[in-house]
């Protein structure tokens, strides 16, 4: 029999997956030797304690148990982010995304940029680095969070993978070959039926007149979650009287209330913060249909979304990503780009009109997730995954792959130069063999002089004493590619020209700039007085 060790947020924790992990866990039992670790610094409630008895995490050292990690993309995973590096076994990655978590452990806590910097460049390479630069100027932005999912050292330290949608299991076998991927569902008990007069109780306490028809959002409320689009589709004609319930934190990014005031319609939104189980159960009654939309992405399943469905309401959600699997029957999806807000508007207006067939969406909404969702079928395929995963050797660390940029597109080019065979003593006439070494320091690689424009060539000017003018100049070829870390030497003969009191050697990017203006290396070598006299070549 399988022995795992589940390692998981749980209740009191505000954290779905901490409440996907009570309803998990009574369906696992039975099928393995299933051990609970409690999560370092994190409460657990007295009813799960006493019925699976968590044990400290420093016992799974040496017991040759296989550990089955639940990873979200916020802090209450952090510890469980460094046990999983520490003791590699399954990670059931429920976000595809870490770049939130990894902001929460580093730049959250100090001031220091570099612990940030050498975890996103391990996982991104130069492209890693560079976006973790940004941070000095106060620079964020949302793109490098969702682009750079910061996951890649965790998860190739694993045996294995799970995830809940198949295309969070295509991406990741796309970004990563070597990646031991398997999709599972996602547990979600069908609860009772709603107790509608719960429902109507919530309404009466929030101010909600009862025959006003209500949207419902769920969850934490982040910018991703679009709760602006739905805000500002209240105050489009399809939606007029129709009220809005948010159930869940509000992100200090998100300032819904602000909005509403300035849409006019802030007498119809109602903000009810995070609610404990029962009352979730209560605002779900409370409302006709509900909004999940999403945008970007951080590739999860969302499990509120899921108990929504569960408890026999029709949803809305983003044509985008993992939600285009969802069956049409179930919800109704909206899409994307700059008519988002107005066809929101025209869906919810549609279904709000039609309750008859509004029930008859929440009805597949419920009966999708008995057939898909099962907490026992789920169950039995994650044993049946980590089981078959725990006899594979992990890939193991590897560092990112990402292809430099080039000279022909990067303007920060440092480096060093060194160039030896020439002495102060250089007589005028004399010729010297000059060997020329050159070193990548930065990201870019040195394209060879032959691309044009790109390529790079170091140039040789003599310059007269007095620093008016070029008396000569010639220029060496750089054969190949140099690429970030290299050393090339290149060798050349020159003679000193009459007048000449100083010789330049500098790289340049041809059709675009010499080094010296790039942060790169210049080396200005001082000869010895010579005598003036005209121009000689090189």
């Amino acid at each position: 029999m399988l022995r795992l060790d589940y390692v998981s947020p749980l209740p009191p924790v505000r954290s779905g997956i901490a409440d996907y992990s009570a309803d998990l866990l009574p369906h696992l039992a039975p099928l393995c030797d299933l051990r609970v670790i409690g999560v370092p610094g994190q409460k657990v409630a007295a009813e799960i304690a006493e019925r699976w008895s968590p044990v400290a995490a420093a016992e799974m050292a040496g017991s040759g148990r296989l550990a089955l990690y639940h990873m979200g993309n916020n802090r209450h995973h952090e510890r469980v982010l460094e046990l999983a590096l520490a003791h590699p076994g399954v990670v059931a990655l429920h976000d595809l995304v870490l770049h939130h978590l990894l902001i929460e452990a580093t730049l959250g806590k100090e001031e220091k940029l570099e612990p940030y910097q050498e975890r996103l460049r391990a996982d991104h390479g130069w492209v890693g680095d560079v976006a973790a630069r940004a941070r000095q100027w106060g620079e964020l932005g949302r793109a490098p969070m969702f682009e750079l999912p910061a996951n890649r050292t965790l998860l190739r330290r694993q045996r294995g993978v799970l995830v809940h949608s198949r295309w969070a299991a295509e991406r990741l076998a796309e970004e990563d070959p070597e990646l031991a991927v398997r999709h599972v569902p996602m547990a979600m008990p069908l609860p009772a039926r709603l107790d509608e007069e719960s429902g109507r109780a919530l309404r009466r306490r929030l101010g909600v007149p009862l025959a006003a028809p209500l949207l419902g959002s769920f969850g934490f409320q982040t910018p991703i979650k679009r709760t602006d689009v739905v805000v500002g589709a209240l105050a489009r004609p399809e939606l007029a009287g129709v009220h809005l319930l948010i159930a869940g934190e509000l992100s200090p990014a998100l300032d819904v209330v602000a909005q509403a005031r300035e849409l006019g319609v802030a007498r119809r939104v109602h903000v009810a913060g995070f609610l404990p189980y029962d009352e979730f159960e209560a605002a779900i009654a409370a409302c006709d249909l509900c909004v999940n939309l999403r945008y970007p992405t951080a590739g999860e399943t969302s499990a509120s979304l899921l108990r929504v469905l569960a408890a026999g309401r029709a949803a809305l959600v983003s044509d985008y990503a993992q939600f285009a699997e969802l069956s049409d029957e179930a919800v109704l999806k909206v899409p994307l780009g700059e008519g988002e807000t107005a066809a929101l508007a025209a869906a919810a207006g549609r279904l709000l009109a039609d309750r008859a067939a509004l029930t008859a969406m929440g009805g597949a909404a419920r009966e999708y997730v008995a057939r898909r969702h099962d907490p026992a079928t789920a169950a039995r395929r994650m044993v049946a995954a980590c089981a078959e995963l725990a006899a594979r050797e992990p890939p193991g660390d590897a560092a990112a792959t990402e292809p430099a940029p080039s000279t022909l597109t990067w303007r920060i080019l440092p480096g060093e130069l060194t160039v030896a065979g020439w002495s102060e003593e250089w007589p005028v006439g004399a010729r010297r063999r000059l060997s020329i070494e050159l070193a990548n320091t930065g990201l870019a690689r040195w394209l060879a002089t032959r691309h044009d424009p790109g390529g790079v060539l170091v140039e040789l000017q003599w310059r007269d004493e007095a620093w008016g003018r070029t008396l000569a100049q010639s220029w060496v070829e750089l054969p190949t590619d140099l690429d970030p870390g290299e050393r090339r030497t290149l060798a050349t003969e020159l003679r000193r020209p009459p007048g000449a009191g100083a010789l330049i050697v500098e790289p340049h990017v041809k059709g675009i700039a010499g080094f010296d203006k790039l942060g790169g290396p210049r080396q200005i070598l001082e000869l010895g007085r010579a005598e003036r006299g005209p121009a000689a070549s090189c």
